[in-house]
């Protein structure tokens, strides 16, 4: 890099407008406690990362030199992470009528049967990226398919874009089709050598990623807890406890275990750093061991109802102190949008009889998102030294949207229709590593 270059990235950048902060877990104290907001506030970025935020005023004194981008009235925070997507399925979200096992064998398994092609996996890997960058999410977690190519192709797109992600490639050993097939040994060896090629390069970190317990053998499913016990700085993804039908299935697959968890747990797919979808229909012991080994819950709304799944218990398992992210699971579910994601969270909590506050959606969808990826040293909050992954959002980019935010009396009522009603006509910019979108 030339010394101009360097000396290009080091130079400030200063957003003014609103800013959102989380100070601490909105389900955890009083709301007030929990964020910092500034009606007129700025945030400094240098080199990547988040360097100050304070009041415009005094951040403009500080810094006069500073290229400045004034926003106006629009929300300043951190870029949405979405922590359980399958990138694969962009081309058939919204497909009609089925349910999960009937969803894979109609849609999901044809469609991941074409990212053997790497030109079609590049393509898919590059529309996913536009598309969720435009609705504001910057991090997200995806699963590929079995394909290695499929694992690069969305690596190299995100690495291209300077983005902080998480993906792995989906490991099947049985109950696929034969071009979707692979086996315990081939699991391990490619699974190792994406690891190798990719893990903690730039901004990339691998997941080990057995789609669920139905699709892998008891020994791939140990193989693959081999392989994450030989690099446990990896994440661990699945799902867990989507629908009752798959819970009998898994029990007739698994008639040894005490539970769908179990299935994972024998195996060596149990730890801080595993990630399980869904995770609705789940026994006591599995909540136990879930919050007793820390691992994250992640909460898929729109997928759950679209795909009839249930609700998941946001309340109870909140106040029993698990570590839950929220996420799209594109193409199960019905939007690539973060915020239609929130206000599907916030319906099934009410028909859970417990309504969400709006920051808390917003800390799921940002910190409680990052920390289930183990990555909330890093993103999902405005705080100097955090990596510059923002979005700006207008809180009246609709006529319908602004009819309701002008009737704001404090900076939830106006945040609350942007949520609930907002799509990417919300997402006024987006910042990706320090750099505009």
């Amino acid at each position: 890099m030339t010394d101009s270059s360097t000396a290009s990235l080091l130079e400030p950048t200063l957003l003014l407008g609103q800013t959102l902060r989380f100070t601490g877990n909105p389900f955890e104290m009083p709301i007030e406690d929990a964020v910092q907001h500034e009606t007129r506030g700025g945030v400094l970025l240098r080199g990547g990362q988040i360097a100050a935020v304070d009041q415009a005023d005094t951040l403009r004194a500080l810094h006069p030199m500073a290229k400045t981008v004034d926003y106006g009235k629009g929300l300043i925070m951190a870029g949405f992470v979405d922590a359980h997507v399958h990138y694969a399925q962009t081309g058939i979200i919204a497909s009609w009528g089925k349910r999960l096992i009937d969803w894979l064998d109609l849609y999901t398994f044809p469609e991941e049967m074409r990212f053997g092609d790497k030109a079609y996996a590049d393509e898919i890997a590059a529309r996913y990226l536009d598309l969720t960058c435009a609705h504001g999410t910057t991090t997200m977690a995806t699963f590929g398919t079995s394909h290695i190519t499929s694992v690069d192709a969305f690596f190299e797109a995100a690495q291209a874009r300077g983005q902080r992600v998480v993906a792995g490639k989906t490991c099947m050993d049985r109950n696929a089709p034969e071009g979707l097939i692979d086996t315990p040994q081939r699991a391990y060896d490619e699974s190792k050598h994406l690891i190798g090629t990719w893990h903690n390069v730039d901004r990339l970190s691998y997941a080990m990623t057995p789609r669920f317990s139905p699709t892998s053998t008891p020994e791939q499913l140990e193989a693959l807890g081999a392989l994450w016990g030989e690099h446990p700085d990896c994440l661990m993804q699945t799902h867990l406890s989507e629908q009752t039908d798959e819970i009998a299935w898994v029990a007739e697959l698994f008639p040894e275990a005490r539970d769908y968890l179990d299935t994972y747990e024998r195996f060596g797919l149990l730890g801080e750093r595993g990630l399980y979808g869904h995770a609705i229909h789940l026994k006591e012991r599995e909540k136990s061991r879930l919050r007793e080994v820390g691992a994250g819950l992640v909460h898929c709304p729109t997928s759950n109802t679209f795909i009839g799944s249930g609700l998941f218990d946001m309340a109870g398992l909140m106040a029993a102190g698990h570590k839950v992210g929220l996420a799209t699971d594109t193409g199960g579910g019905s939007s690539f949008s973060m915020l239609r994601t929130m206000a599907a969270a916030y319906e099934i909590g009410q028909l859970s009889h417990s309504a969400l506050h709006a920051a808390q959606l917003l800390w799921l969808a940002t910190q409680g998102s990052a920390r289930s990826l183990h990555m909330d040293h890093l993103i999902g909050n405005l705080t100097p030294g955090l990596e510059a992954d923002l979005v700006v959002l207008d809180l009246a980019s609709t006529d319908a949207i602004a009819q309701r935010s002008a009737r704001a009396e404090d900076l939830w009522q106006a945040v609350f229709p942007t949520i609930m009603m907002g799509d990417d006509r919300a997402v006024r910019a987006v910042w990706v590593n320090g750099k505009a979108a």
